[in-house]
């Protein structure tokens, strides 16, 4: 498979040889430590500039602010990066540095060409759409990620309050800038989000009568936790409800009252059966960019699309056999449609129904946990929980995700699932999407990546999509390795969920290359699927307004398993799978050509010779 253009590693191999024949240990050494202090003192910067990420981290600098989120913020930052990796060439030389000081070089400068790119793209997307849009983000950041221990961690969120509906109007400013250049995103999009941000102001303290809104419950509850640990008076609590109805009346309300009213403004003039990015002028250069961004490697649109293709006709073959396995009679759709409609593979769409789910979820992550020690050297310190998304971001069929914990451990990671409608919902895929959420998927990864310790903390917060999301798709299929999916049924639906990524490398190009329509994409993913139809509708659209992302997920996997592959071929006897999982763990996330490069030059370590790096 190819894979873009990837640096030798043989070449790599050499060049390190050389650096470590012309520079002595110590000075490698010093020169390590002092460009590692620098990095450091560098991120700090970088992370005064973002309130929300300091608070993400669990820090409480700036508790009272949100970022600055207008283009002018933008550009300051992309400015700054700008400068400090000019510093970063000026002031070190990184041939004197040991290896893992050259890697965090190429990964400052490498975030910051990523960081120029989207800048010059920053008119491309769309602001506001129904899967990250930060109508929503920043609410749920408030009220998960803002921690209210002291009177002072209270009133700096009633600040934020203020702070929010600054924020929102920003971004207007930057979606309105997008439709004059005619980047419009679906119909659909501002729908959804219109209901979104209506149900953000709905109730008290908006209106008199109603259920207390997601925010003001929240900011009740923290003040009455406060009040009943006594660490606020009963006054001093009446003055901090007061105050944030104030802010939350004030503020919050008419930014998103003006939101509302635009969006509907707009609702006449957008697309109800779109395409994608293909549409809009400048959408084939970005959307080349998006791939690149997401994958982290140079394959064109029409690659990726046949890599697709071809993925899907193997898993299809997989699942064949497990059909042949569990004696159903029929084909492969008449499979799909029995596992889609028959009750046993579904919880009850009730309160107990979502309960079991999460109780099951739960339960395959601890089994899988204690298991861990046996494929893994690296173990995460951080807790993980799974959680029901909240009512006011929940949305009918949509995937489920995680939100990483504090590095100090002081918030656990989350698996959140959208439990609205049960129907969406099967038995068949819990299994494997549990274990891409959570262990060893996105919990395992990002809480390991965090918790590192011998390289500057900036790598510690890194993301690069097809690592990340092709770790944890990659870890779908390790689970069964790890004694998972003993279920046949559940084994089915591991290959569900694969083929479902592969799908999406033949959709997605389809929807933002191709001409493909919103019906095309889901035509396709009906022929070749057993997903049902609400879980369908919302990945296609998720697609069309996140254009390039779904793809990281089965390029990083296939990455992954090539790897793994190629050092289990080259090592024989001598490969370790713990170690191979360390390695790809330990150093945090890398574009997948610069993992390629650490897995070749450790192969040529472990062998004792010179690797050639065949492909």
């Amino acid at each position: 498979m190819k894979t873009g253009l990837l640096k030798n590693s043989f070449v790599l191999f050499l060049c390190c040889i050389f650096l470590i024949s012309c520079t002595k240990p110590e000075e490698a050494k010093d020169s390590t430590a002092e460009i590692n202090s620098w990095f450091d003192q560098q991120y700090e910067e970088l992370l005064q500039m973002s309130p929300l990420q300091l608070t993400t981290q669990g820090r409480k600098d700036h508790y009272s602010e949100i970022d600055d989120l207008s283009e002018a913020g933008e550009k300051k930052r992309l400015d700054w990066m700008e400068a400090s990796v000019a510093e970063m060439k000026e002031k070190f030389d990184e041939k004197t540095s040991d290896h893992q000081a050259q890697l965090s070089w190429r990964l400052w400068e490498y975030q910051y060409e990523q960081a120029k790119s989207e800048y010059a793209f920053r008119n491309s997307g769309y602001e506001f759409n129904q899967m990250s849009g930060s109508h929503t983000s920043l609410p749920n950041m408030l009220i998960n990620y803002h921690k209210v221990d002291s009177l002072g961690d209270m009133e700096a969120l009633i600040s934020r309050y203020s702070e929010l509906g600054r924020a929102i109007g920003q971004l207007m400013d930057r979606a309105k800038a997008q439709a004059i250049e005619g980047n419009k995103p679906p119909k659909f999009a501002y729908e959804y989000v219109i209901q979104q941000a209506e149900a953000l102001i709905k109730g008290q303290p908006f209106s008199d009568t109603g259920k207390k809104s997601p925010l003001w419950s929240d900011a009740l509850s923290k003040i009455q936790k406060l009040e009943d640990e006594g660490k606020i008076t009963s006054e001093e609590a009446g003055t901090l409800r007061s105050e944030a109805k104030e802010s939350l009346s004030n503020s919050v309300k008419p930014a998103y009252a003006a939101l509302v009213a635009w969006l509907k403004e707009e609702l006449p003039a957008l697309e109800a059966t779109p395409t994608g990015l293909s549409r809009h002028e400048n959408g084939n250069k970005y959307y080349a960019f998006k791939l690149k961004s997401a994958t982290t490697t140079e394959l064109s649109a029409d690659e990726i699309h046949e890599i697709g293709l071809k993925e899907v006709e193997r898993i299809q073959k997989e699942m064949l056999a497990i059909k042949e396995q569990v004696g159903f009679e029929g084909d492969l759709k008449a499979f799909f449609k029995f596992i889609n409609s028959d009750p046993q593979f579904y919880f009850p769409n009730t309160d107990e129904g979502r309960k079991a789910y999460l109780d099951e979820s739960t339960a395959y992550l601890d089994t899988l946990t204690k298991r861990a020690p046996e494929f893994f050297g690296i173990l995460p310190k951080a807790k993980l929980e799974v959680r029901r998304v909240e009512a006011f971001r929940e949305q009918d069929g949509a995937p489920q995700h995680y939100a990483q914990g504090t590095p100090d451990g002081s918030r656990p990671g989350t698996y959140y699932v959208h439990l609205s409608d049960m129907t969406a919902m099967p038995k068949s895929t819990l299994e494997g999407v549990a274990y891409h959420e959570g262990t060893p998927g996105h919990h395992m990864q990002i809480s390991i990546q965090q918790e590192l310790q011998d390289i500057p903390k900036f790598r510690t917060q890194l993301f690069f999509n097809a690592y990340v999301e092709g770790w944890a798709l990659y870890s779908e299929a390790l689970a069964k390795e790890m004694g998972g999916y003993k279920n046949p049924y559940y084994d089915f639906g591991r290959l569900v969920n694969e083929v479902w990524r592969a799908i999406r490398l033949v959709t997605d190009t389809g929807l933002h290359s191709k001409g493909w329509t919103e019906a095309d994409a889901i035509a396709y993913f009906e022929e070749n699927s057993s997903i049902s139809a609400g879980a369908i509708q919302s990945e296609v659209r998720r697609y069309m307004v996140m254009p390039g992302q779904a793809t990281g997920y089965k390029i990083g996997m296939l990455k992954i398993q090539e790897l793994r592959a190629k050092s289990e071929k080259e090592l024989g006897e001598k490969f370790d799978l713990k170690a191979f999982h360390d390695l790809v763990l330990g150093q945090g996330a890398l574009p997948l050509n610069i993992l390629e490069e650490e897995v070749n030059l450790w192969i040529a370590e472990k062998s004792g010779k010179e690797n050639k790096n065949s492909k």
